[in-house]
C-alpha cells in the first residue's frame, strides 16, 4: 500500500480549540500541530521520521517504564518511540524522498504562481504618472505658500464688529480711513494690494449710499456690522487665490484676458472652497484661529447677505466636509474649478478646457489609486465645476446686495489679475 500524502504541519480548524494550548503527546513540550496522526512538538516529530526511516531499534534500560518529558526526551529513545506509538503517531504518514522532493515544488510552484498574480494585479493597478505626481505637488506647494492654516494675517483687518449697530457715518468714516491708509502694512506693500482695498472700501460706501435712504434709522445699519472685517478678509482671499493661480500648471501661458476672465468668475467660488479646511460640522462655523475669528452664520448675515442666500451654501460646505477630502484632492478641486471654460469673457474655450480634462483626469486616477473601491468620492464626471457649483447655490440668482458686491468683487479681481 502506497504511503497517504498528508499534511502533517497543521491541524484542521475544526478539529481543536484555538484558545486551549496545545501540548505534546510524548513529552509534554508546547505541540506545533499534528504530525503523523498525533499532536507533538517539533522535536518529537522529527526523532520519529528519523527513526521510522532508519528502522531504528532501541531498548530501554529501565524496562520500558521511562516517563517522557520535556528535559529528559533524550535519555531514553526507546521509551520515547514507544511512546510516539502509543499516541497514534504511524510511519504510514510519513513521506518518501519523493514525496518530500513533490511537497517542495508543490509548494515552490504555488509561491511562483501567486508571485505572477501580484504581478498581474500590480500591473493593472492604477498609477499615476510622472507628470501628474508633478502637477499634484506643484499644486500643494502652491496651497501651502498662498494658503496660511495659522490664519496669522487675520490680526490685521479691520476687527470684526458684531454687537451694536454700525451707522452710515462711522462706516464712511471707516472707509476713507482705510483710503488714507492703503499704503500701509495692511496687507501688503504690493500695488495689487492697494487696488484691492480701495475697491473694497468703494463696495461698503455704495452700500450705504445705494442701499439705504438718507432717513434710514441708526438700527438698519447694524445689518452691515460685519462688513468692513469681511471685506478686508474677502480682499485679502482673492490675492491669494491669484497667486494660487499663478502657480498651476498653464494657467501662465493662457493669454491676459482669459486668465482675468477666469478669476473674476472662479475668485469667490475657490475661496469657498478653501474656507472648507475651516468649517466646523458641529456648530456650523468657520474656526480661523482665535476666538474672534471664528464665524458663525449670524456673521455673515451681519454683512448684509440674507439666510436665502446663505443656506444653500452652507448646505455645500457641509456636503463637501463630509467627503473628507485629501489635501491633493481639494488642492485639484479648486484648480478644476478655477478652469473652467464654460467661464463669461472666456476666449480659448478649447486651451481652457483641455487643461480642466488633464486636472480631471489627474484627481480620477488619484481617487482610482488611493481609494479603490472605498468610500464614495468625486468621480471624474463630479470632480468638474459642475459638481462643485452648479449643484450648489455658488451659482444661482443671488440677492441684489450680493450682486453688487459680485461685480465690485469682479471690477477688483481686474485689477489685481493685470498684475498676472
Amino acid at each position: 500500500m502506497e504511503p497517504t500524502v498528508v499534511s502533517t504541519s497543521t491541524l484542521a480548524a475544526d478539529e481543536f480549540d484555538r484558545n486551549v494550548p496545545r501540548i505534546c503527546g510524548v513529552c509534554g513540550d508546547k505541540a506545533t500541530g499534528f504530525h503523523f496522526n498525533a499532536m507533538t512538538c517539533e522535536g518529537c516529530k522529527g526523532f520519529f521520521r528519523r527513526s521510522m526511516k532508519r528502522k531504528a531499534s532501541f531498548t530501554c534500560p529501565f524496562n520500558g517504564s521511562c516517563t517522557i518529558t520535556k528535559d529528559n526526551r533524550r535519555h531514553c529513545q526507546a521509551c520515547r518511540l514507544k511512546r510516539c506509538v502509543d499516541i497514534g503517531m504511524m510511519k504510514e504518514f510519513i513521506l518518501t524522498d519523493e514525496e518530500v522532493q513533490r511537497k517542495k515544488d508543490l509548494i515552490q510552484r504555488r509561491k511562483e504562481e501567486e508571485a505572477q498574480r501580484e504581478a498581474e494585479r500590480e500591473a493593472r493597478r492604477p498609477k499615476l504618472t510622472d507628470e501628474q505626481s508633478q502637477t499634484i505637488t506643484t499644486l500643494v506647494e502652491a496651497h501651502h505658500k498662498t494658503y496660511d492654516d495659522s490664519y496669522s494675517d487675520f490680526c490685521r483687518f479691520r476687527p470684526p464688529v458684531r454687537d451694536g449697530p454700525v451707522t452710515r457715518s462711522a462706516s464712511r468714516a471707516a472707509s476713507l480711513h482705510s483710503l488714507s491708509d492703503a499704503s500701509s502694512d495692511s496687507f501688503s506693500h504690493s500695488p495689487e494690494s492697494v487696488d484691492t482695498k480701495m475697491n473694497f472700501n468703494n463696495l461698503l460706501l455704495m452700500y450705504h449710499e445705494q442701499g439705504s435712504s438718507p432717513d434710514s434709522s441708526e438700527e438698519e445699519g447694524s445689518s452691515f456690522s460685519m462688513l468692513p472685517h469681511l471685506a478686508d478678509l474677502v480682499s485679502y482671499s482673492i490675492q491669494k487665490v491669484i497667486g494660487f493661480a499663478k502657480m498651476i500648471p498653464g494657467f501662465r501661458e493662457l493669454t491676459a484676458e482669459d486668465q482675468i476672465a477666469l478669476l473674476k468668475s472662479s475668485a469667490i467660488e475657490v475661496i469657498m472652497l478653501r474656507s472648507n479646511q475651516s468649517f466646523n460640522l458641529e456648530d456650523m462655523s468657520w474656526s480661523c484661529g482665535a476666538p474672534d475669528f471664528k464665524y458663525q452664520i449670524s456673521d455673515v448675515t451681519k454683512a448684509g447677505h440674507t439666510l436665502d442666500l446663505l443656506e444653500p451654501l452652507v448646505k455645500f460646505q457641509v456636503g463637501l466636509k463630509k467627503l473628507n477630502l485629501e489635501e491633493e484632492e481639494h488642492v485639484l478641486l479648486m484648480a478644476i474649478c478655477l478652469l473652467s471654460p464654460d467661464r463669461p469673457g472666456v476666449q480659448d474655450h478649447a486651451r481652457i478646457e483641455a487643461l480642466q480634462d488633464r486636472l480631471s483626469e489627474t484627481l480620477q486616477a488619484y481617487i482610482q489609486l488611493h481609494h479603490p473601491g472605498g468610500r464614495l468620492r468625486p468621480s471624474t464626471a463630479c470632480s468638474s465645476p459642475r459638481w462643485c457649483w452648479r449643484s450648489s447655490a455658488a451659482r444661482s440668482p443671488r440677492s441684489p446686495e450680493s450682486r453688487r458686491r459680485g461685480v465690485m468683487g469682479a471690477e477688483n479681481v481686474q485689477r489685481d489679475s493685470k498684475q498676472v
